[in-house]
């Protein structure tokens, strides 16, 4: 007699029988009716990592099997969001993110670690064959981000950030207008950067504490110096204000408004340019990265542009600004405004240029696994994008004209500027 057997009733028997045995929960994706679909496990469950992971949960071009996080709640949250969508119990929890990218059954990942594990992960997902997205910026040095842009073509991996900007109509729209001359010779670009607005949730004693029980503080702190465990130090968004796990938000944030100004000016990555920035830096508790700041990189053509963090209090447009000779567009998250106000019902010829159309950026990412080429938002305009907002940090903590080349990715003349273009790791960890 034939029985047969729906998706629901076949996992079931099947995580019984792997349970009997004592075999990891590991379920092929041909399993669920999906040897056609992309399998993904996501790396960093926290708030934005959940965020992504829902955006893929919602699309049928992939499967997420597998979760992992060093907090066991946050592993078990997303494997109930998951089991919920796929209505079974098929998702993995790992506490390692390298059992994760080791498995077989997995295509691609997805990366929302702290930024100080950005490349420890990006580097081995690359090494063991897997497409990414991974949250911006790149890495917390240029050196971070050279070495993940070396592993991701040395693999030929495909890699998609989470500068999901590029995936909104209206900037790729205000870029456009640039790119093809609408607003006449390019003159000055303005970036202004939401700065660190947020104030440290933590304000109890700076010693040290028990490591809560579910809690992998080691692989939290990864490659970050050693330093003893306290809620301050991981609590969002206390983390982002530390120097030892985030350069910044003149990195961090800044990377959004940068990498639109790099796609409707690729010259900010092939001029030499001087960059002078004036930037407070913050001293409450274990926060202690830039305050605030006020850079400006002036190029050898003549192009300037100016990049700043706006305060809240300000009430200011934040974004990236065009000007030109002609006229100016003006983009950020809010909506896009030119002058002339004309510019705005621009219809673009067959004959102009049409930047990469992407208008969902997860899925973008999948197109571009099927297609092997790269994405909207791909490694090496990343890297840019990250290397502007760190080498204007490095202006700023050294109080000091520098000049740059962006071809060797080097100041040129300053020592002390060049050793900051790396940073130590701690623990044992290595790229």
């Amino acid at each position: 007699m034939k029985v047969q057997m729906n998706r629901r009733d076949f996992l079931k028997s099947s995580g019984a029988a792997v349970a009997a045995i004592g075999l990891p929960n590991i379920i092929p994706a041909s399993a669920f009716g999906a040897a056609n679909k992309i399998t993904l496990g996501c790396i960093g469950v926290g708030g934005m990592g959940t965020g992504n992971m829902k955006n893929f949960l919602g699309l049928d071009d992939c499967r997420v099997v597998a979760v992992c996080d060093a907090y066991e709640d946050r592993r078990q949250r997303a494997k109930n969001l998951v089991d919920m969508k796929y209505e079974d119990k098929g998702c993995a929890m790992i506490g390692d993110y390298r059992e994760l990218v080791a498995r077989k059954d997995i295509d691609a990942v997805m990366i929302a670690v702290q930024d100080h594990s950005h490349a420890l992960v990006a580097t081995a997902a690359a090494a063991a064959g897997k497409d990414m997205y991974c949250e911006k910026p790149l890495g917390i040095s240029v050196e971070q981000g050279q070495i993940i842009l070396k592993a991701i073509r040395k693999h030929k991996r495909v890699f998609q950030a989470g500068t999901w900007q590029r995936s909104q109509g209206k900037f790729r729209q205000a870029c456009e207008l640039v790119r093809n001359g609408y607003i006449g010779k390019l003159q000055e670009i303005e970036v202004g950067s939401p700065g660190p607005q947020y104030q440290p949730r933590y304000a109890g004693p700076m010693d040290p504490e028990p490591v809560p029980a579910g809690f992998d503080w080691a692989m939290w702190r990864g490659a970050a110096p050693d330093k003893p465990y306290n809620t301050g130090r991981v609590a969002w968004p206390d983390w982002y204000l530390i120097w030892d796990y985030c350069a910044g938000f003149i990195c961090n944030w800044g990377v959004h408004y940068l990498d639109i100004a790099h796609w409707g000016c690729p010259a900010l990555a092939k001029e030499t340019c001087e960059i002078e920035c004036k930037g407070v830096y913050r001293k409450k508790g274990f926060t202690d990265n830039i305050e605030s700041w006020n850079g400006t990189f002036t190029y050898a053509s003549g192009l300037k542009m100016s990049f700043f963090d706006i305060p809240n209090e300000k009430h200011e447009k934040t974004g990236t600004k065009f000007i030109g000779d002609k006229g100016w567009v003006h983009i950020n998250r809010a909506g896009i405004w030119t002058e002339p106000e004309s510019l705005l019902k621009v219809k673009l010829k067959e004959s102009e240029l049409h930047l990469h159309k992407s208008d969902h950026h997860g899925d973008d990412f999948l197109t571009s696994i099927r297609s092997r080429k790269d994405p909207v938002s791909s490694v090496d305009a990343t890297h840019v994008a990250s290397w502007l907002g760190l080498i204007s940090e490095i202006a700023a903590r050294l109080g000091t004209k520098l000049k740059w080349d962006p071809k060797k990715e080097k100041f040129i003349g300053s020592d002390e500027a060049n050793a900051r273009l790396s940073r130590p790791m701690f623990n044992g960890w290595k790229l």
